[in-house]
Formats: C-alpha cells, sequence, structure tokens
C-alpha cells in the first residue's frame, strides 16, 4: 500500500534547504531524521555548552547532515554568516533552555538565550532577507494558567507562570511584533508553534518523568516525582514535528491566513492523552516485569501548573493535523526505542520506520489535496 502522507512530504521536501537551531537536541534531531527521511538537507547549529542527545550521539547524526556547526544563537555575528552561507529554504529555530527547574536555578541565562537568541534569529531573517519562511518553537506553558481544565486556544493570553515559560512568552510576543512591524513588510512569514509534552525514543534529559523513569528502571531505584496528579497533553515527538512540516508547506504558499496578526498554532495531543503523570507511570510499568516504585516528593521547591491542555483546532481546521496516537502507542513506540538501545540495533533505521508507521495512521484531510 502506498504511504500517501509520506509520497505528499517526500515531493514537497526533497532538496530543500533547512536551517535547524538547536539540531543535537532532543527535538532537533528528531526533526534531522524526519527530514533526512524526506529527502531534505539540513544545517544544524547548536552550542558546545549544550550537551548533544542521546538521539543525536546514538544515530550518529552529524554524519547524515550537510552541516553540524558550534554556535550561541546569542552571538548574532556568527548565526548571520551561517545563514547567509547556507541560503536555505526554511529556518527552524529550537535552540533553547528548555527545562523549567533549570529555569528556577538560572533565571538570568533562561531569558538570555530564550529572549534574547529569538531576537537575533529575527534580526537576522530581517537583514539578510534571504529566508522567507520560519518556525519559532516556543511551548504550551505560555498560557496564563489558572488549573481549570481549560483547553488552551491561540488567542488566549499569554503569561507563563514560571521562568521558563515566561521567557517562551515573550519571545512569542517578540515574533508576534516582528512579524507586524518588520517581517511581512518583506514578505517573510515566522510562525511559532506551542507545543504539548514532548516524549519520544531517545531522550535523556533530567527531571523529565519518561528519562527518569528509565534511569530508575536501569537502575533499580524507586522513582521520586514531584506532581504525581499534574495532567500534562503527552504526545510522541514525530506528531508536533508533521505539524511543523505541514506548517511550513502552508506558509511557503503564502496562504492568506499567515498575514493575520497573531500566526501561531497550537499542536496537542488528541484529548485522550490529557493524563497525570501517574497515570503514563502506570502505562509504562505494564511493559516491564521489574514495576518502578514511586516516592512522593514532600517538599515542592518550585511551582508549575497543575493542568495544561491544548485546543488545537486551527490546525486541524487549517492544515489538516491532528492528534493521532494513542498515549498507549506514544509508550510503547518508546519503548521499543529504549530496547533496541540495549541490544544496539540500528536506531537511525528503526526512527524512520516509526516515522513512517505514524505517518500510515495519520488521517489525511481531503483539504490537503
Amino acid at each position: 500500500m502506498i504511504n500517501k502522507e509520506l509520497e505528499r512530504l517526500k515531493k514537497f521536501w526533497k532538496n530543500k534547504k533547512v536551517f535547524l537551531t538547536g539540531h543535537s537536541g532532543f527535538m532537533g534531531s528528531w526533526l534531522i531524521i524526519f527530514l533526512d527521511l524526506l529527502g531534505a538537507q539540513v544545517f544544524g547549529y547548536s552550542s558546545k555548552n549544550y550537551p548533544s542527545s542521546n538521539v543525536y550521539k546514538k544515530c550518529k547524526l552529524s554524519d547524515l547532515i550537510y552541516k553540524s556547526q558550534e554556535g550561541d544563537i546569542r552571538d548574532i555575528k556568527k548565526l548571520k554568516k551561517a545563514i547567509k552561507k547556507f541560503k536555505p529554504d526554511f529556518l527552524f529555530h529550537f535552540a533553547a533552555q528548555s527545562l523549567v527547574r533549570k529555569s528556577y536555578l538560572n533565571p538570568l541565562l533562561t531569558y538570555d538565550i530564550n529572549i534574547l537568541g529569538t531576537l537575533n534569529v529575527l534580526e537576522v531573517l530581517k537583514e539578510l532577507n534571504i529566508v522567507k519562511n520560519a518556525l519559532v518553537v516556543t511551548t504550551d506553558k505560555v498560557y496564563d494558567n489558572n488549573n481549570n481544565f481549560k483547553y488552551f486556544k491561540e488567542s488566549d493570553v499569554i503569561a507563563g507562570n514560571d521562568p521558563y515559560a515566561n521567557s517562551k512568552a515573550c519571545a512569542d510576543s517578540i515574533v508576534n511584533l516582528y512579524n507586524f512591524s518588520f517581517l511581512k513588510k518583506k514578505n517573510i512569514i515566522v510562525s511559532t508553534a506551542r507545543t504539548g509534552n514532548i516524549i519520544g525514543g531517545g531522550d535523556i534529559a533530567e527531571n523529565r518523568i519518561i528519562p527518569d523513569y528509565f534511569r530508575a528502571l536501569r537502575n533499580n531505584k524507586k522513582l521520586l516525582i514531584r506532581f504525581p496528579n499534574s495532567v500534562r497533553p503527552w504526545q510522541h515527538v514525530i506528531e508536533p514535528l508533521h505539524g511543523y512540516l505541514l506548517l511550513m508547506q502552508k506558509q511557503y504558499d503564502k496562504d492568506s491566513i499567515f498575514y493575520e496578526k497573531n500566526n501561531t498554532w497550537n499542536f496537542g495531543p488528541n484529548n485522550n492523552n490529557n493524563k497525570s503523570v501517574e497515570k503514563i507511570i502506570e502505562i509504562l510499568n505494564k511493559f516491564y516485569n521489574y514495576k518502578v516504585k514511586v516516592v512522593k516528593a514532600s517538599k515542592k521547591n518550585f511551582y508549575e501548573s497543575k493542568i495544561l491542555m491544548l485546543n488545537s483546532n486551527k490546525a486541524k481546521e487549517n492544515l489538516g493535523w491532528k492528534g493521532t496516537l494513542s498515549i498507549e502507542e506514544t509508550i510503547k513506540m518508546i519503548h521499543e526505542w529504549e530496547k533496541n538501545i540495549i541490544f544496539k540495533s540500528n536506531l537511525i533505521s528503526l526512527s524512520k520506520k516509526q516515522i513512517v508507521s505514524y505517518l500510515e495512521k495519520y488521517k489525511i484531510s481531503p483539504k490537503n489535496y
């Protein structure tokens, strides 16, 4: 059977040149694999101060892309030189300080990277006038959240209730201002994407529930959790990346919707994936003989939202995109990836297989043809 969605994506992305900041991070690594599957050419740009993700290292992605360059997005001259030399068709801005806990420990660094870094990207786009289509990824945490079981839509008030979230809300607002004041006059369009709690094979970040679970499992230790009842929109990393690609395709066609003032997009999972942390651990434990036991932290040193859910109707109505994978399917894919690390299997091949399998499940909207 022909995978129609895969073929449609290949038709557009083959030989396209993509500049990707934060390429060696978790999401950046998965996007490299996705774009390689589609035949695109990637220039990666990441800071040496942030270690490469397990996906990047295990899959040896530095050998897969056109070029990997060390660079700090706060160094505008170096960033500008790299973009000018590559002359990309698209730019994806993933580079960020993205951990809530770290944002409390070092708020100045978090604001510096997430705000100044984004400003530098926008300034370079404005000055060079080479890249006409870009995406800045922020977070689902930007919303002014009162923990009242609300599904946030793009037009809702943004604020951010922790340093990381607030820094991303500022970045989101800056993109909106640059679009309105500078970029659209040059026919440059920059969208922002707000995505749910991203999970997937190869994530080893600290103070994130899935990586922490596997560390506890491997070391036969108990798992410390701070907010067991917190509800999050969990989704496999492949799903929002697919949404980003569809967004950039639509943006490339200069659809009129991209000339509205609020050019931001939610990419959340299907509503059944809004689960508590405790429920995620329960589902994970079904895959293993040894059940990881949980210890609930008696003291919480910082604030996190208790309930967070996204309304993705805008993406559904305009891009034909919607959350497809169930939480059980998502966790099964993570289990498969972790198992193949142990057996030292070809992880690039496995990752591409998972992307292809997802695209086969994806229900294509007739409006996409």
